[in-house]
């Protein structure tokens, strides 16, 4: 597993070092959060600074925060009952909730009539396009776009915000819904009185911790400009790709992305074909979004964006990180060309 190459941060990211030890240290812990004795202080002291931490990278209040099991539970907690308007291009945990009524054209930019009734992702998972969201935003997922792009809440135009503790390299099973100042929101899991009456249940001290760490750390990656050397790498993998391979589709190309995400396809080569043959020659890549792969079916989101059905069924994601060196991609992008000629080869 040592020469295996990872290159689908947008599923999850490694766990960072910062959250890891961060984690390690909570759980010498031994307090309920919601005691009110010394361990419990010492339990609560944990999730108040990673809430303090996670805001301050966020551009958000810590009272805002509230922390969740994922931003799938997030999602369900701003988005049960309230019939809001939503894309295709959304998270299947946002499209669950939403009418999918907004129209995305093919570069994957959303028209959002009326804010308050909408969601709107600040960046697809699958594309990386990133959204201009509207003032009055009803909700927006920030999952991706959280650590990797300048993005805060407080100028976001979103009363509400969905993040992920996996995608930041924190612990997965961490979420968090950001509030704006003044909204609030009945609780989806009623219980105790955790998290500001907004969310039941025994904080999970331990993740929270992790994803406090992660949040810290990855704020400052972005300002130092790791991520600017991310988006040269994922360039030159798009470069050499259509370069080798002149039919090679960029999705999502001439809007603006992510910098660490490429999606692409040749019609007609499968997408699940593909992502087999570099797992056995030690990539590991992605057909979609994480929680939508094994579905044998085309890419909701590149449909949405105007491709038919082969060319959504062909694509594969790529996603990196600030681990990804050029030697790693520069590797992926021999075994990918290799493929590439066996296929062709088979479609003369």
């Amino acid at each position: 597993m040592t020469n295996r190459v990872y290159l689908d941060w947008n599923a999850t990211a490694p766990l960072r070092v910062e959250a890891h030890a961060a984690m390690i240290a909570a759980m010498e812990t031994v307090g309920n959060p919601s005691s009110v004795h010394a361990e419990g202080r010492a339990a609560k002291s944990i999730v108040e600074r990673a809430r303090a931490q996670v805001a301050q990278a966020f551009g958000a209040v810590s009272a805002d925060i509230v922390f969740t099991a994922s931003a799938t539970e997030a999602a369900a907690l701003a988005l049960s009952g309230r019939g809001l308007q939503s894309a295709l291009v959304e998270h299947d945990c946002v499209s669950i909730w939403t009418e999918s009524v907004l129209q995305c054209d093919r570069a994957g930019d959303v028209a959002v009539i009326d804010p308050q009734n909408s969601t709107l992702q600040h960046a697809n998972s699958e594309t990386g396009v990133i959204q201009t969201l509207p003032q009055g935003l009803a909700v927006s997922d920030f999952v991706q776009s959280f650590g990797k792009v300048p993005v805060g809440f407080d100028w976001s135009g979103a009363e509400m915000g969905l993040l992920s503790a996996h995608k930041i390299g924190g612990p997965k099973g961490v979420g968090a819904l950001v509030l704006r100042q003044g909204v609030d929101l009945a609780p989806y899991i009623r219980g105790g009185g955790q998290e500001m009456g907004r969310r039941a249940g025994t904080e999970n001290v331990i993740g929270i911790a992790g994803f406090g760490a992660a949040a810290e750390a990855a704020a400052k990656d972005l300002s130092d400009g790791v991520w600017e050397r991310v988006e040269s790498l994922r360039d030159l993998l798009e470069e050499r790709l259509v370069n080798e391979v002149p039919e090679t589709i960029i999705m999502g190309y001439a809007s603006k992305r992510l910098p660490n995400t490429s999606a692409f396809a040749v019609r007609g080569w499968k997408g699940e074909t593909q992502v087999m043959q570099m797992d056995l020659a030690g990539f590991a890549i992605s057909a979609g979004s994480a929680c939508s792969s094994g579905k044998v079916k085309p890419s909701k989101v590149l449909l949405a964006m105007g491709c038919d059905d082969l060319t959504a069924a062909s694509a594969i994601r790529v996603s990196i990180g600030p681990t990804t060196t050029e030697t790693d991609i520069l590797r992926f992008g021999d075994a990918w060309i290799k493929e590439y000629q066996r296929f062709a080869a088979r479609a003369a």
